[in-house]
């Protein structure tokens, strides 16, 4: 069921059960009852899993917290969600002192307990969302959600009990916990928990451990591709790998195809699955920059601002509903009733859906930003700027401007090797975009920055962007 790869201990399902309910013991020795919820922060580690099993057990919640935010961002979580028991890693220890914590999360003590469980519709997960907008909401993942993400998970990439995944972004993250590692589980497959992401260890363990399914975002699967280890490694074993938080550039795809691996573009988000669209491998190249269709299960809707639905071609908010959304938002019931008050969940996010029905995202609402009146979608511009060259990465942000309002400012990290220049980049631009939507800024960075879950990290490079304007209409730049 589960190898960790830091401390090389493997466990069997009926190993699994045991060591869940000796966890489950535990808590409840700990006073932990149904409802309360139980943290934990701590680097990847099989703990986790257990831990999340065991709180199935007893009817608890798993709170598993973001060991990348600052000190003062955990503590005002911890004060927020109020867990019964904090459980840290000991490479973490004093990053919430004053707190009451177990500091060693590697002894399970208790005395097994099978526990009453607990129905469909009760928390199962508790994780943050990202705070972009102020501060971070706890979204309550049921048991409900789990169990159809993963039906959806197996009905979109025909799981097997033969399949085996290798997770190594962090599992506070949903795309850790859930795209590929508890479906895995529910299917009865194999989960290689590494501590983190490495390229060297990870084709390592794919050929090692003959994985069959990955998932990541495309820098994720561009780091791997450049490693000097990846033309030499054998990856036979995978047979689909997820792509999902940014668009598939397609020196990526035809990267990996040469290596006869597929890629699967896919789109979803911690409130809602996270496994909501897929592309078949099969029909990336045909419908580029797609996200495919909604899986099984999941209905969606695109939506203008008074809630009238979009045109084949016209960009409205996505719309979701369907037994995978969530159970609403920790304590804040005003959140709650604004995201999904209607029975539909309304993600923040703008896509566009073609004549065919496949879907294509184009921001998030506050992403977009207007340029002398009309609405400018940031991917839509990093779709296009993939096909400039052999780009490694891209990003595009809005900042004001006093003529146009807002012009775009974009940021692009060429693969190692390959030299783009802005007046290339801007000329492909010009040749495949309205002039409004070529970016007025454009700068070429060896790398860009990322966040704890592997994607661009836009808050810093618009952060960047803002500071280089400034300096330039000071003259200094």
């Amino acid at each position: 069921a589960l190898f960790d790869v830091a401390s090389g201990r493997r466990w069997t399902y009926a190993a699994m059960q045991r060591d869940a309910r000796r966890w489950a013991g535990r808590l409840r020795a700990e006073g932990v009852e149904p409802g309360d919820r139980v943290a934990v922060l701590a680097p990847n580690r099989a703990e986790t899993f257990l831990l999340l099993f065991a709180c199935a057990e007893l009817g608890a919640t798993l709170f598993p917290m973001n060991w990348r935010l600052a000190d003062p961002e955990l503590r005002w979580q911890v004060e927020h969600a109020r867990p019964r028991l904090v459980l840290v890693d000991p490479s973490m220890s004093g990053r919430l002192d004053g707190l009451p914590l177990d500091d060693d999360p590697g002894v399970d003590t208790g005395d097994p307990v099978p526990g009453p469980g607990a129905p469909l519709d009760a928390p199962w997960v508790l994780m943050y969302t990202s705070g972009s907008t102020g501060r971070p909401k706890g979204a309550l993942l049921t048991h409900g959600q789990l169990h159809w993400n993963a039906v959806n998970t197996q009905l979109a990439c025909d799981l097997s009990p033969g399949d085996s995944t290798l997770t190594f972004t962090p599992l506070f993250h949903t795309g850790g916990l859930n795209c590929l590692s508890t479906p895995l589980f529910w299917r009865g497959g194999r989960v290689v928990l590494a501590p983190g992401f490495d390229a060297a260890q990870s084709l390592s363990l794919i050929e090692r451990e003959r994985v069959t399914l990955l998932m990541g975002v495309p820098t994720i699967f561009q780091m791997m591709a450049e490693h000097p280890a990846f033309d030499g490694t054998d990856l036979s074993s995978v047979r689909d790998a997820l792509v999902g938080g940014a668009a598939l550039p397609m020196p990526l795809l035809q990267r990996y195809r040469e290596r006869d691996i597929p890629l699967r573009q896919g789109f979803g988000l911690t409130e809602v699955g996270p496994n909501c669209f897929s592309l078949p491998p099969h029909m990336v190249e045909r419908k580029w920059g797609s996200v495919g269709m909604p899986v099984a299960h999941v209905a969606a809707r695109l939506a203008r601002p008074d809630g009238s639905e979009c045109e084949p071609g016209e960009p409205g908010e996505l719309w979701l509903s369907g037994p995978a959304v969530c159970g609403g938002y920790l304590d804040d019931d005003a959140a709650t009733q604004k995201a999904m008050g209607d029975g539909w969940f309304r993600t923040g996010d703008v896509l566009e859906r073609d004549a065919d029905g496949y879907y294509y995202v184009r921001g998030r609402i506050k992403e977009m930003y207007i340029s002398g009146g009309e609405n400018v979608y940031p991917p839509e511009i990093e779709t296009v700027i993939h096909g400039a060259g052999c780009i490694s990465s891209c990003a595009v942000v809005g900042v004001p401007d006093a003529r146009w309002g807002e012009v775009g400012a974009a940021f692009v990290a060429p693969a190692p090797g390959e030299p783009v220049s802005t007046e290339q980049i801007r000329a492909h631009l010009l040749a495949h975009l309205a002039r409004y939507k070529v970016p007025k800024y454009l700068t070429i960075l060896p790398s860009l920055p990322v966040t704890a879950s592997g994607k661009v990290d836009k808050v810093a490079l618009r952060e960047i962007a803002l500071r280089d304007v400034a300096s330039q209409h000071s003259g200094k730049g």
